[in-house]
């Protein structure tokens, strides 16, 4: 049984043995006189009671002449009617009470216990549910503590960020050899702080550690430390510490550290609140707490940018360790991982998954093993093959096919002559990830069909023209209607909103425009480590700088346009009999229409392409 169990029962003990001895007592005091209820009508014939209290089946009050020295008195009622026959037979006579011991115990017990009741599930779970977690608990850690590979997970299953495995290794090592590093005087940072975009492995590789260091390790949300009450939240941030030196040598893992660390500042309210607080006990516990004792603070986040640099700097924080995506053998190598816990076709190269994964983190690599088995099984396969993998990744890029969608036949030719121009403008352009899929078939996320790109290589730099040959493949879709129908759509809304975002950050991000200069106009503000938020840069230029970006926009967005409508002149009868494919077939592949093929091999067509500013 758990302590706080053990003090509850106890608690619960001592009150009703006091509520017994009261009740005992109370009843003692109040000793009543039973009487026969014949007795009880000479008495009221010759008036000797008083102050009656007539109940449904009881009659009570008080004796002018005492009966064996009780002052009150009670008797249970007889029937009106047979009471005046029995009294004239002059015998005596009474009724009875269906009361028992076990009643009576029960009428003045039953209350106690549902008093109770009600207090420990109402209250006492409201204050729970609250993270208050109890009066005599309230300031108390709630990490959940692992012991020696209670996690379940080592660093065999950590796969494709060799580099940061290689330095938290130092950890699980300084942790069972303190003195190899104590004999040069070095000892392990404080802190280390993992640091990556969402689903990259961080609170996986934590849980290694712990399962490979075989030490105590404490495991804690960053929100758990946030409460309502002013210094509940320092309290459990010192509570921790403690548990921490008391199990020394042990891991203390702190996951969203930015809901616990986030930037000090003052507010509408003023500084000194809750959050604040919580930090800088933080902050003491880490100036605080020797490294050679043994206890490793391990943190995680994705808003690096939002911490408290008080928490960042050397003596607290020393070591920062990025978990970024994974290259292509990363991606290989997570799959290795993953694949086996499935049952794969033999012939199946993790290879050919990590060449159409391109951007996919640790998580999302995770989702599509499993969701390619899903594939797998719903088609009553035995193994999972590269078919299923391929279904997959539309399924998570893409959405899910909505085929019970009918458009009219001129809206499916439209449709297919826009996705066929965004095809062919990636087929034809040099340096354009290959074309996978174009479909006609509608997708859940709203669009009436979709071209499938599958990039062969991880790109780190993206040169000007890069940028402005995406343009064109995202306008070639307006470009292939308007050339046909010689008008133009709503269908393009979600392309020229790309478009106009790869323009802005090419004027003012990149400095690839000759009228504008070099220039950094607009700073990217992260929200989320890897992400942006729409519209979020800041406008520190002049009125006349932002109408010459605008009008940079618009020359860049023409330009693209432009581009396109000449492409798809040029191969105008490869548009048309693709997109009458298209409409027969509903999706297409490089190996049904050569067309799509890549051509990087042939001489890049003329089309008004500019150099690089």
């Amino acid at each position: 049984m758990k302590k706080n169990h053990q003090w509850n029962l106890s608690y619960f003990l001592t009150a009703f043995v006091v509520f017994t001895v009261a009740q005992f007592l109370w009843t003692e005091h109040r000793v009543v006189q039973s009487i026969p209820y014949s007795q009880f009508l000479q008495l009221l014939n010759e008036q000797k009671v008083s102050d009656l209290l007539v109940e449904k089946d009881q009659i009570s009050g008080k004796l002018q002449v005492p009966i064996d020295g009780h002052n009150l008195f009670s008797t249970v009622r007889v029937d009106p009617a047979l009471a005046a026959n029995l009294a004239q037979s002059g015998a005596s006579f009474t009724g009875v009470n269906d009361n028992t011991f076990l009643n009576g115990l029960l009428g003045w017990l039953l209350p106690f216990v549902l008093i109770m009741v009600v207090w420990h599930f109402l209250f006492r779970g409201v204050a729970e549910k609250q993270g208050l977690g109890g009066l005599m608990n309230i300031g108390k850690s709630r990490a959940k503590v692992f012991v020696q590979r209670d996690t379940g997970v080592t660093f065999a299953d950590v796969a494709g960020i060799d580099e940061a495995k290689a330095e938290l290794v130092e950890i699980v090592s300084f942790l069972k050899d303190k003195d190899k590093y104590a004999r040069l005087g070095a000892h392990i940072p404080k802190g280390t702080l993992l640091v990556g975009p969402p689903g990259t492995g961080k609170t996986l590789v934590a849980k290694a550690i712990a399962g490979e260091a075989g030490v105590p390790f404490f495991s804690i949300s960053g929100s758990e430390f946030v409460e309502m009450f002013v210094g509940v939240g320092a309290a459990r941030v010192h509570d921790l510490f403690e548990q921490a030196r008391g199990a020394a040598p042990c891991i203390i893992f702190i996951d969203e550290l930015d809901a616990l660390g986030k930037m000090r500042g003052v507010g509408v309210l003023g500084g000194n609140d809750e959050k604040e607080q919580t930090l800088n006990q933080l902050l003491a516990e880490l100036d605080g707490f020797d490294p050679r004792e043994g206890v490793v603070l391990l943190a995680a986040t994705n808003r690096p940018e939002v911490l408290d640099p008080a928490l960042l700097r050397a003596g607290r924080i020393d070591r920062q360790v990025l978990i970024d995506r994974p290259d292509r053998k990363g991606r290989q190598a997570i799959l290795k991982v993953h694949l086996q816990k499935i049952t794969v076709d033999p012939a199946l190269d993790s290879e050919q998954i990590a060449d159409i994964t391109t951007g996919f983190t640790g998580a999302d690599l995770a989702n599509l093993v499993n969701e390619a088995a899903i594939v797998a099984t719903r088609r009553g396969a035995n193994t999972v093959g590269l078919e299923d993998f391929t279904a997959a990744v539309e399924r998570l890029v893409a959405g899910l096919e909505r085929k019970s969608s009918v458009l009219r036949p001129e809206e499916r030719q439209v449709v297919a002559y826009h996705e066929m121009g965004h095809a062919l403008a990636a087929s034809h352009l040099p340096d354009m990830d290959p074309v996978h899929k174009v479909s006609i078939v509608p997708r859940a996320i709203g669009s009436l069909g979709y071209t499938l790109q599958r990039p062969t290589e991880d790109h780190f730099l993206i040169s000007c023209q890069m940028l402005k040959d995406r343009m064109v493949v995202l306008m070639a879709g307006r470009a292939a209607e308007f050339l046909i129908y010689g008008q133009i759509s709503t269908g393009a809304a979600d392309d020229l909103a790309h478009a106009t975002d790869i323009a802005r950050q090419l004027a003012t991000r990149f400095g690839m425009s000759a009228e504008l200069g070099q220039a950094v106009l607009e700073r990217q503000n992260m929200t989320y480590l890897g992400e942006r938020m729409q519209g979020s840069g800041e406008k520190d230029y002049s009125e006349q700088t932002a109408r010459e970006v605008d009008l940079c926009i618009r020359a860049l967005l023409d330009e693209a346009y432009g581009r396109a409508k000449v492409l798809l002149q040029a191969h105008r009868a490869d548009l048309d009999a693709g997109a009458h494919l298209l409409m027969q077939k509903e999706s297409l592949t490089p190996e049904d229409f050569a067309p799509l093929m890549p051509q990087q091999q042939r001489a890049p067509l003329s089309i008004g392409s500019d150099a690089p500013h």
